[in-house]
């Protein structure tokens, strides 16, 4: 005699972003790469990005594919799964990555609609500090000069932060 017939979806095991993150850190402890986003759509198409403090290589991307999808059912559920790097026009997402850009070019946007820009010079981790060249009217005489200033700005005040890229 068989018991009452369980439902297949209750049996599998759902892809969540949740679950995802859970496998790649589990994976990726202990190394210096990190998950910067993950996207599960309805299909089941899983997209996984991840960033390094010293840069990610297609090894690093092909590993952590293995180790996630070592870990999913294929039997239980379909799934499409893609394990990337962050690339570097995408917007930064986690303090940890201004750290290996001291020195770069940055595009931000901040919260209350402005713009600004400049070479990020430090970071301490809630704060960045961007330095800038402006043209400004002598002191004394006719004519402009370049100088240059700095601009702090705390990450709480940031709605997206760009690496600009030098062609």
């Amino acid at each position: 005699m068989r018991g009452p017939k369980v439902p297949s979806f209750i049996l599998k095991k759902l892809i969540t972003k949740e679950y995802i993150l859970e496998l790649a850190n589990a994976h990726l402890t202990g190394t210096n790469i990190y998950v910067t986003g993950i996207k599960v759509a309805s299909d089941n198409h899983i997209s996984v990005l991840i960033d390094g403090d010293d840069g990610v290589t297609i090894k690093d991307c092909v590993g952590l594919s293995r180790a996630i999808e070592g870990q999913l059912d294929r039997e239980s559920e379909d799934f499409a799964l893609d394990v990337s790097s962050h690339g570097a026009t995408s917007p930064l997402v986690m303090p940890r990555q201004y750290i290996k850009h001291i020195g770069r070019d940055f595009e931000i946007k901040l919260l209350d609609g402005n713009k600004t820009g400049g070479k990020l010079i430090a970071f301490n981790g809630d704060v960045l500090t961007l330095e800038y060249v402006v043209r400004e009217n002598k002191p004394i005489g006719k004519g402009k000069i370049n100088v240059t200033k700095q601009e702090i700005i705390s990450l709480d005040k940031i709605k997206e932060s760009k690496v600009k890229l030098k062609y």
